[in-house]
This record gives structure tokens, C-alpha cells and sequence, in this order.
């Protein structure tokens, strides 16, 4: 089984080592883990963005599966390029799996990062959107999708010290997805 291995730690600065981690993670569970920083992208092209969304759209199409990293990335909610990517896969079938170091519900993260109001019965945050408020650790899109086409979303007990670098995560969805494997 191939996986994509979606999420923000492309942007760490030791990006290529977690990949790697994460990769290694997936063979001990007889998985390929397919790493976007693994394409082949010439990054001083004028397309270089370009280049990297095809390469990755490509990367997903050759996957049977998607670990998703949803841990809340530069705010309150997951990173938009990783909701993409699990969007993309959920959209064509493919087993989803995901996983937040974050445990704390979505409401309460807003509420951290900004100021929040009740009014009529919901939340409202400083200009005056409603903050989605289901209980859940993020958008009820990303939790639902998860729900319907894999597994529910992975998450410790406590947040850990790193967030970016605890894989513990990860590797039960590595574990869920060898389990889907074996069975089919």
C-alpha cells in the first residue's frame, strides 16, 4: 500500500529528516510512504509552484491512502494545502487517515487566538464570524471525511512538548493503515 504522507512538516527545517522518519515509519509497517519533498521540482522555475501541485497531485493518484498531519498550523485550524490534499483523496475513494498533536477542541483554540463572544445562542469571534462550535478538534468537513472514508481523527491524550516532531501519532495511523492492508 502506498501512502501520502500530507501535512506541514514540509515547511520544518529539518523537513527532509522527518520525512524520512516518517517514511521509515510506514516500512516497518510494510507501507510506502510518499513524502512531497520526495518530487523532483526545479524550485528556481518560473512554475515552480505549478510543478509542485501537479507533482503532488500525481504523487496522490499513485497512493492507496493519506496520513494527513492536521495539527493547527500558523492558527487556530489545520493547514490549508493538507485540508486540500485530504479533500482530494476523499474525493477519489482513497483510505484517510489523519492525525493533530493538537487535542483541544477547535472552539477553544479560537478562543486563544482571538477575542469571542456568545451572541444568539453561538460563537462569534472579533469580526464577527460565527466560530463553528461541534465539540470537534477541527473543521467538521476534515473530521467527517476522515469518519466516512477511514478512520477517526488521531489524537494523544495531552499535546506533547513537540508538536511538530512526536510521531506517536502518526504512527498509529501507520499501524491503521498496514491493519486495512492485512485485510483486504
Amino acid at each position: 500500500m502506498k501512502v501520502y504522507l500530507a501535512g506541514p512538516d514540509v515547511f520544518l527545517p529539518d523537513a527532509l529528516e522527518v520525512g524520512r522518519q516518517k517514511t521509515e515509519i510506514c516500512r516497518r509497517h510494510g507501507l510506502t510512504g510518499l513524502y512531497p519533498l520526495d518530487n523532483a521540482v526545479d524550485r528556481a522555475a518560473d512554475d515552480a509552484s505549478l510543478q509542485i501541485f501537479k507533482a503532488n497531485e500525481t504523487m496522490m493518484d499513485q497512493a492507496d491512502a493519506i496520513i494527513a498531519n492536521l495539527t493547527p498550523f500558523r492558527g487556530p485550524g489545520a493547514d490549508a494545502g493538507t485540508v486540500y490534499e485530504l479533500g482530494y483523496m476523499a474525493a477519489r475513494g482513497k483510505f484517510c487517515l489523519g492525525y493533530s498533536n493538537d487535542p483541544a477542541v477547535y472552539a477553544d483554540r479560537v478562543r486563544r487566538s482571538t477575542k469571542v463572544t456568545a451572541q444568539a445562542g453561538h460563537l462569534v469571534d472579533a469580526d464577527g464570524l460565527t466560530v463553528e462550535d461541534f465539540g470537534h478538534t477541527d473543521n467538521l468537513m476534515m473530521i467527517h471525511a476522515l469518519d466516512l472514508y477511514g478512520a477517526p481523527l488521531v489524537l494523544p491524550r495531552e499535546k506533547p512538548v513537540d508538536i511538530w516532531h512526536d510521531l506517536t501519532a502518526f504512527e498509529i495511523c501507520a499501524a491503521l493503515a498496514a491493519a486495512r492492508l492485512i485485510s483486504a
